[in-house]
């Protein structure tokens, strides 16, 4: 994707929030599912501009636009964004162009199309669509490197992390959206001066800052996707907080890496920024020269050029001291998606090159997101240093490790000079005790 008339800088909307430092721009239009609440309404798909959502099912039901964008629109009515993900990029494309016309200042099309608005502090959201398969990754080396040389002192990063996008599959049915709640995980660990492993709730709960990456139009089975079409595969990315048990994960992850240390819970945030979006914050991709160089099937001028997207990427926590206490939360850490080991097309290309399907709704976690910088960590492990320094929060309390109570958030923009920012929103979730058995 290239430059066109929708990321204009000089674009405003007769939405007025949408012109104040909103997330949501008109150049945005980031898709979500929704309903309003308390209404009963079935969910449907929906595009947010500044503080209003566009409600796809009433703007299909006007047949205010034709084609492609009309079709696209009509797919995105439905309860699921699934369908309109696998008509593929240029649907989105076409039914975003529409929508960016007609949100413009002075559109004439205004009047019919303001009818079709719900408030944002009016809706609830529910999963953008219904996730098949999620993939979590492990692309950030400073983590990487970071964690290894707290489980694996001697041999911290492994020696295929440069020559392979590693990963692991994933639970996709304990993902929930921005909201989540949880009990606190059960399972095996060990201490390191027991003979035996002990059944209990986890004592070391961690968060992980990632982007997730949505699958829009699928390949066929048996068939690789090639770097130079992957992005053709990517509907959007969103914010995602994969949750950790890090003393179930010490315990159980050798031979076969994670397993009930991440398939508790994950979250992610309700709104897809399209790749289509994104296109004014690409960055290129380049391996340090001592390092080894991707492998063909991993090597292409468009991903050299711009492979890397530029997000920047925030980690607050909210206690429940400081919910009662009316306290901001406060701010643990930032990062930035464009410090990934690997990108995004890499990701495609490597997980599809043994002839594995991708379908539209699967989803990639990006892996933990941490940059050079110790401060830059994108989770408390790293902050924590393995639980060995205590984390100041500011008001008296410190955490090592999540506690009950805590809410974890998430914020994601991109912001460049000759460009107008865009943003992901936020994703929230929140430790409950553990159940008791």
């Amino acid at each position: 994707m290239s430059l066109n008339e929708t990321h204009d800088v000089n674009l405003t909307s007769w939405v007025a929030s949408a012109n104040a430092n909103s997330d949501f721009p008109i150049q945005n239009l980031p898709y979500a599912v929704f309903t309003v609440k308390g209404s009963g309404h079935a969910l449907r798909g929906g595009v947010a501009i500044g503080d209003q959502i566009v409600d796809l099912a009433a703007v299909a039901a006007t047949s205010l636009f034709s084609g492609l964008a009309q079709q696209a629109a009509e797919a995105a009515s439905a309860q699921s964004l699934n369908a309109l993900m696998a008509m593929g990029n240029e649907a989105q494309s076409a039914l975003r162009l529409a929508l960016s016309r007609a949100l413009r200042t002075g559109a004439s099309e205004q009047a019919v199309l303001s009818e079709c608005l719900v408030a944002q502090a009016d809706a609830e959201y529910a999963l953008p669509c219904q996730i098949g398969d999620y993939t979590d990754f492990y692309t950030s080396v400073y983590h990487a490197t970071a964690v290894g040389s707290l489980f694996r002192p001697d041999n911290p990063l492994l020696p295929n992390y440069k020559w392979v996008p590693i990963g692991y599959h994933g639970r996709s049915s304990t993902i929930g959206v921005s909201g989540q709640t949880f009990p606190r995980p059960q399972g095996q660990t060990k201490a390191p001066t027991a003979d035996a492993p002990s059944l209990g709730p986890c004592k070391r709960l961690d968060y992980e800052v990632e982007m997730g990456i949505f699958i829009g139009k699928e390949n066929k089975s048996g068939h690789g996707i090639n770097i130079e079409q992957a992005e053709q595969h990517v509907f959007g990315l969103c914010l995602f907080n994969d949750w950790s048990a890090r003393d179930i994960q010490a315990w159980e992850y050798q031979p076969l890496g994670p397993f009930l240390a991440k398939n508790f819970a994950s979250t992610i945030s309700p709104w897809i920024v399209t790749t289509e979006a994104l296109v004014p914050f690409r960055n290129a991709f380049s391996r340090d020269p001592a390092d080894p160089q991707p492998m063909a099937y991993l090597t292409s001028a468009a991903n050299s050029e711009a492979g890397g997207f530029d997000v920047e990427l925030e980690c607050l926590l909210e206690t429940a001291q400081m919910r009662e206490s009316g306290e901001s939360p406060v701010t643990l850490s930032r990062s930035n998606f464009k410090h990934s080991y690997w990108t995004v097309a890499q990701m495609v290309a490597h997980h599809s090159v043994n002839g594995c399907q991708l379908k539209a709704g699967d989803l990639f976690g990006s892996g933990t997101q941490s940059g050079p910088d110790p401060k830059e960590a994108g989770s408390l492990l790293e902050l924590s240093n393995g639980g060995k320094q205590s984390i100041e929060l500011g008001n008296g309390e410190t955490r090592t490790f999540l506690e009950d109570g805590d809410c974890v958030i998430m914020r994601g923009f991109c912001a460049k000079d000759g460009a107008v920012r865009i943003g992901f929103g936020e994703v929230t979730g929140t430790v409950l005790p553990a159940l008791k058995s």
